[in-house]
């Protein structure tokens, strides 16, 4: 009897913050251009800490659907929101079993993603892959965790492709790969300078329009996250059939 017993899932608080700010914009009550509530006032009406109210401003305006603008405050974007609706929070929900496919789907995305990049990137989008990718090795430098902007630089790259619809596939997937990476320790300090030096090499790749170079570049890259995240699914299968 007590094996029909279902594992009861605390939700993060980030993400409530996220899904109820999804549901006002979705129905129209906050509207594009339409400036939030300071943190502090966000944080009090809500019930929870600042930091956990400025995690989720983060993640909407990496998204695109939020953006802070200098004196003016955080505001809706309207950018991004049709590939937000209904997506995000059945990704929320993924089990740490599926992260394989996740990072499976990601690495076919990226690839390709990268091969268009290198082939119509502009010096705009040189730019700003340079700039995402140094925010990267300067959060490093400081020895902070940097997966946001180490995700950043890659979203950068599928906004080089020119390919909307590749692009807000790689957004959709992107906060659960994040959460994934935290909770299954994936990331390795020791391998920092080594991903520098490949995310160095890829934009290298695509500034010299070099295709085939970028697309092995990314694929080389992303080897090591795959081979992991497929040891962690094999890892987690074990615990499953050992309670």
């Amino acid at each position: 009897m007590l094996s029909n017993l279902e594992k009861i899932v605390i939700e993060n608080p980030v993400d409530i913050i996220i899904s109820q700010i999804r549901s006002l914009i979705s129905s129209g009550e906050i509207k594009p251009g339409e400036k939030l509530p300071p943190e502090r006032k966000l944080a009090i009406q809500l019930g929870v800490s600042r930091s956990q109210v400025r995690d989720a401003l983060s993640k909407l305006e990496f998204y695109g659907i939020l953006k802070t603008r200098p004196q003016s405050g955080t505001v809706v974007s309207g950018i991004g929101i049709g590939a937000f609706e209904g997506l995000i929070t059945d990704v929320l929900k993924f089990e740490e079993s599926e992260f394989h496919s996740l990072v499976e789907t990601r690495v076919i995305l990226e690839t390709q993603a990268t091969r268009l990049a290198a082939k119509r990137r502009t010096a705009d989008d040189i730019i700003s892959m340079s700039n995402a990718l140094k925010a990267y090795e300067n959060r490093l430098m400081r020895g902070e965790v940097a997966i946001e902007e180490d995700l950043n630089f890659h979203i950068k790259i599928a906004e080089a492709s020119k390919n909307e619809v590749l692009k807000s596939l790689m957004m959709i997937i992107t906060p659960d790969i994040v959460k994934s990476f935290i909770n299954l320790k994936v990331c390795d300090k020791a391998n920092n300078q080594r991903t520098i030096e490949e995310h160095r090499q890829i934009l290298d790749h695509i500034k010299d329009q070099d295709e085939k170079g970028a697309f092995k570049a990314m694929r080389n890259h992303l080897d090591e996250v795959l081979e992991n995240s497929k040891n962690s699914e094999i890892l987690t299968r074990h615990k499953k059939k050992g309670k």
